[in-house]
């Protein structure tokens, strides 16, 4: 048996690790390939110290992240730029925003989907929140190439229009998916106009501000009440929309002396 074919003394093994926790990690370079090299070499070594080899697998890590949220940004500025809108489908038949019109779930779907996937993005949602008395929807946005975003929206089942307990969480969870797509995706309603409700364009569409109105008057107690509001509140104020905080206000109210709450 030749000396080179010997187990090597514990000593000398100990002494090569010493030696490999010295060595400096190799500057890693912005190709992709290139970094893949330097890993694959490195997982050869059997010198190589494994922290060293674990640090320049983090880094590669954060490199890919780093594309994929370029990639996404690219992607999404494409989808952008094929000036999405969602064809406003259905009209208010009753209560104050009756005769007017907005995009259904289905229309803002159709309307988004196939330019998402053009340019490589998909959305699905998730329910992340499902108490008795508030829903919280997650909308994620994704690239290909993993990197995604999310927009979260909340509210009270809509328990208007005598619908069943079933009937009432799904229609919230309806009007949660429609909004957080369009939310995410930026999509404005085909035939959007300001009907006088704060002017430039600041205003919430149609089917948004029936469906929070419907939320505030179909409250069954304080904190429903409090919940369907403050919903309404924030979306109205988010875009600026005075006339329907004003609104949101005059049925809170009305809906407050319904329910005989006096504070």
């Amino acid at each position: 048996m030749t000396a080179t074919s010997q187990k090597e003394p514990l000593i000398v093994v100990e002494e090569r690790v010493r030696e490999s926790a010295r060595l400096p990690i190799p500057t890693v370079p912005a190709d992709a390939s290139a970094l893949m090299k330097i890993i694959d070499r490195a997982a050869m070594d059997p010198n190589f110290d494994v922290a060293k080899l674990e640090a320049l697998l983090a880094v590669k890590e954060r490199w890919e992240a780093n594309e994929a949220r370029k990639a996404y940004n690219v992607a999404f500025a494409a989808f952008k730029a094929e000036a999405v809108s969602a064809i406003k489908n259905k009209q208010v038949t009753d209560g104050p925003l009756k005769g007017k019109s907005y995009a259904e779930l289905f229309s803002v779907v159709n309307a988004v989907t196939p330019l998402l996937a053009k340019n490589g993005l998909s959305h699905s949602w998730q329910i992340t929140k499902d108490d008795k008395d508030w829903i919280e929807i997650t909308c994620t946005l994704k690239h290909v190439l993993g990197h995604s975003e999310t927009v979260s929206f909340g509210g009270p089942p809509d328990i208007g229009g005598a619908k069943n307990v079933i009937q009432a969480r799904a229609s919230t969870v309806t009007y949660l998916e429609r909004y957080t797509l369009k939310a995410i995706c930026g999509v404005a309603e085909q035939g959007d106009d300001t009907d006088g409700n704060g002017g430039d364009d600041k205003r919430l569409d149609d089917g948004v501000t029936a469906d929070h109105l419907s939320a505030i008057d179909a409250a069954a107690d304080t904190d429903g009440l409090k919940n369907a509001y403050t919903a309404a509140y924030k979306a109205a104020d988010a875009v600026g929309d005075k006339g329907a905080i004003r609104l949101f206000i005059q049925h809170k109210d009305a809906r407050k002396k319904a329910l005989g709450i006096k504070s």
